[in-house]
């Protein structure tokens, strides 16, 4: 667990992230990582002497396998209901996801190997699917602890979406954007790679819809946070381009 910002944590592996944040009101888990990921959530949970009771959303970025880990764990262990944009709400049900690229050839670099392992490790997909969810839409302010901003970022997925926490003063990006392309290990802000993408040239388009925010941090779904404020890291993310 590290604290990027006041009452936002971020928790999961050195390849994949989520997040965890509180208020006054209770405590918001943003997307679920990987199913293995449950027990440091709990770990974290005793570290803030805070309990399962606390939490009263989990708020998915997208419905990605790697993204969805424990969430049905979560909604029907503890009541948790999970929170996940109306384009994604059928694959986060189901887990049949629809991709731009294949994976090949991304193969020739060591990262690919690693991430692929890491999500093949947690079995096939639709173990993963949750059982039920509410949807909201872009532009919508979430009634959930932090009460984030859904900005609709499609691309990735048709439900991708960014949330900004404003009292926080932090945007929760998911796989908008990342820091550490997962199968290539490039470094910098970037938009994902085109073999996770529903559509690679919309999810590049999509990042202008970020650049208005203002926040003092960037979480990603993958890779390190970024301080250099979002209109900078938007247009790092365009001179990279697709990859």
């Amino acid at each position: 667990m590290t604290r990027i910002a006041e009452g936002l944590h971020r928790l999961g592996s050195d390849l994949i992230n989520f997040y965890l944040v509180e208020d006054a009101t209770g405590m918001t888990v943003v997307d679920a990582g990987l199913p293995s990921f449950y027990d440091g959530l709990g770990a974290c949970l005793d570290q803030l002497d805070r309990t399962w009771a606390d939490i009263r959303a989990l708020v998915l970025t997208h419905a990605h396998p790697d993204h969805v880990g424990f969430a049905e764990r979560v909604r029907t262990e503890h009541a948790v209901p999970v929170l996940v944009h109306e384009a994604d709400a059928e694959l986060a049900r189901t887990q049949k996801a629809k991709l731009n690229a294949g994976v090949i050839p991304y193969l020739r670099h060591p990262a690919a190997w690693k991430t692929i392992a890491a999500i093949a490790s947690a079995g096939p997909p639709k173990r993963m699917a949750i059982g039920e969810v509410t949807t909201f839409a872009g532009g919508d302010r979430l009634d959930v602890p932090g009460r984030p901003l859904a900005i609709h970022a499609p691309g990735h997925s048709d439900g991708c979406v960014a949330l900004h926490f404003e009292g926080h003063q932090a945007l929760l990006v998911g796989d908008v954007l990342c820091s550490r392309n997962p199968l290539t290990g490039r470094r910098g802000v970037q938009v994902m790679p085109a073999a996770f993408a529903s559509d690679a040239q919309q999810a590049l388009d999509s990042v202008e819809r970020l650049e208005p925010v203002r926040a003092a941090v960037i979480g990603f779904g993958h890779g390190e946070p970024w301080r250099g404020g979002v209109e900078a890291a938007v247009a790092e993310a365009r001179s990279i381009g697709r990859t």
